[in-house]
Parts: structure tokens; sequence; C-alpha cells
């Protein structure tokens, strides 16, 4: 089976490998978080809004399809409705206020009236050197002249310059996918930050794309070295303080699990790459 890589899985590697290890090969996961569970719900929306008429599609018909989204995704994957369970000082009332905002906030920055994307939660896919590239696109849109724009939602607020290379890193290996599949370079990569209501805009070029590729080489080589060796060192920086298995991590006093038999294969299980669906933030 040819190897594969998302971009989450990348990321992760790129932030640490003892990172990459735990949720590739320990399969562990982070507390139920209701950002999660209310950005995959805001991202459903912004999804299925697009299958009404130009002229319908309104805030008041985006709020309408919250309660409706959120019953279809919990009945599909229902470990999402344990992740507004639990929490005495949040009401469900109080937790769907915080989507209906996002959604709305949303108008401010795009006028669904006026776009027809080409492809919503697009799955894309590509193979370099024996490498599978894959993962989820938000939205794509190809204007009249065939120029394509990638967008992708973020319902958080737009990072600091310590953390933007993270979701640029994510946006360009998604273009540079693209660019290998239609042969075109994507002409805009957009970020929608619905959390303080900020798009952030790139124009990617083929030395961005090579760059990326280069990169995206060097990170599965190293992953395929720390398979090899067992050695999943962690790397630390100011993102450990947001790690939900910073309590396991030796650099922090933490002691890992022992590595399960086959880790190695595990880790370089195609069917462990990641985006196995898309990835709502």
């Amino acid at each position: 089976m040819t190897p594969a890589l998302s971009p989450s899985r990348a990321a992760d590697f790129k932030q640490c490998p003892l990172l990459f290890r735990f949720r590739t090969i320990d399969k562990l996961e982070g507390p139920p978080s209701q950002a999660a569970a209310r950005g995959t719900l805001v991202h459903a929306v912004l999804e299925h809004l697009f299958d009404l008429p130009a002229a319908d599609r309104t805030t008041t018909a985006a709020v309408a399809l919250l309660e409706p989204r959120w019953r279809a995704l919990v009945e599909e994957r229902p470990e999402l409705g344990t992740m507004i369970d639990g929490d005495e000082q949040l009401t469900e009332e109080a937790w769907f206020s915080g989507a209906r905002t996002l959604v709305e906030q949303w108008f401010d920055l795009e006028d669904p009236t006026r776009l027809e994307p080409a492809a919503r939660e697009l799955y894309v896919e590509t193979e370099i050197d024996g490498l599978t590239l894959r993962g989820y696109v938000d939205r794509l849109d190809i204007a009249p002249d065939g120029a394509m724009r990638v967008v992708d939602y973020k319902t958080g607020r737009s990072p600091s310059e310590l953390f933007e290379a993270k979701a640029l890193f994510q946006m360009k290996f998604y273009a540079l996918v693209l660019w290998r599949i239609h042969g075109e370079v994507p002409r805009q990569l957009q970020l929608v930050y619905l959390g303080n209501s900020e798009v952030v805009r790139y124009t990617p070029d083929e030395h961005d794309l090579l760059a990326i590729e280069r990169n995206v080489r060097a990170i599965w080589e190293a992953v395929v070295r720390a398979a090899q060796t067992g050695d999943w060192r962690p790397r630390t920086s100011r993102l450990c303080d947001w790690c939900d298995f910073r309590d396991l991590c030796p650099a922090w006093g933490g002691t890992p699990p022992p590595l399960p038999e086959g880790a190695s294969s595990i880790a370089l299980d195609p069917a462990n790459s990641g985006e196995a669906q898309p990835n709502d933030e």
C-alpha cells in the first residue's frame, strides 16, 4: 500500500514527533471539546447553506440550519454529543448561541448570494514520489477563467505570527495537491477566521509549493526514521501550553505509555494518515 500523509498529521510531526506518536500510534484523544463540536456544526451549516438557491442564502436561513444540522451530525457521529455534556456552566442554549454568533459573523465577511462554490468539503488526493498526500478542502471556488481559490473556515481567532505558520502550511499543502491534480497553481488561499471576523489571504506561487513539497518529503522521511528507531522524542515550544498530552510528556515530567506491538507498522499505515473525515477547527 502507498504510504499517505495529511496536513494535520504532517503538522503534528513538525510540531512534535511525540505528539504524532500519541495521536497516530497510541490513538490517544484529547478531552471532549465544546469548541471542536461547535466548529464542526458551523462548518456543516456553511457547507449546506449552499444547497439553497443564491437568493435564499440569508442569515436567517443559516441560523435555521443549526438545530437540524446538529441533529444530523450527532446521529452520524454520536461522540459529538458528549462534547457539550457534563458542563454545568454551559447550557445547550448558550452553546447554540455561540454557534449562531459565529454563523452570523460570517455574513460580515462573505456574501453567499454572490458565491457558487465548485466544491464543498472536497476530498483531494495526489501521489508524489510514492507518497500519497490527501485531505479535505472546506471550499473550492473556481472563477470563469479557471482560477482556483482555496477557502478554509476557522471558528477560532486569527493567530499571532507565532502560530500562523501552521495554518498557512495546511493551506499550502492543499494548494500543492490541487496543483498536482489540475496543473494550475491556485490563485488565492483564503483563511476565514470567524472568532474575530478576519480574513487572511495569501497568493502562492510555484516556488512556495515546491518548497512545501520538499518539506513534506522531509517530514515523511523523518517519520519513517522515527518509526524504524522508535525514537519519538518531544520537541518543546510555546505550543506545549495547549497540548492535550502534556501530562504524558517526559519533557514535562510525564511518562508516555509503552509503545504498542507493531508500532512501526502502525505509524506508517496509510489508514492512520489522518483526515479520515473533514477537519473542522
